[in-house]
């Protein structure tokens, strides 16, 4: 089962009306829309030496057609994971690794999914 990087992020309504004034101009204008449920930005904390060198770590170099998703498939068993390797390499999408990038994969899921409490 997957677990949501969302699971324990809180939401709220934002009900700023320049935010949704700008919302309905760009997505149609729909006078019923009044706030916007948004989830809050979360900050994941990184791990301090001595939290990573409790993880398992695999390893690839970054090449031609590598997605996040493709290692996240292969070393976890869910592409939906990206995201811990993202996380862990500090590097948030795709676009950020270049050809020949070391990628340090944290393992197992499970320990770090525990890191956050997840």
């Amino acid at each position: 089962m997957t677990i949501s990087r969302y699971a324990r992020t809180p939401v709220f309504e934002n009900d700023d009306e320049g935010y949704y004034e700008t919302f309905r101009k760009r997505y149609g204008n729909n006078e019923q829309v009044t706030s916007l449920t948004q989830y809050q930005t979360l900050e994941l904390s990184y791990p301090k030496g001595a939290e990573v060198i409790q993880f398992d770590m695999a390893s690839e170099f970054w090449k031609s057609g590598d997605r996040l998703y493709k290692y996240a498939e292969k070393h976890y068993g869910d592409a939906q994971y990206w995201w811990v390797i993202a996380w862990f390499n500090k590097k948030p999408t795709d676009a950020h690794f270049k050809l020949g990038d070391l990628v340090k994969i944290p393992l197992p899921i499970n320990q770090v999914l525990g890191f956050y409490g997840l």
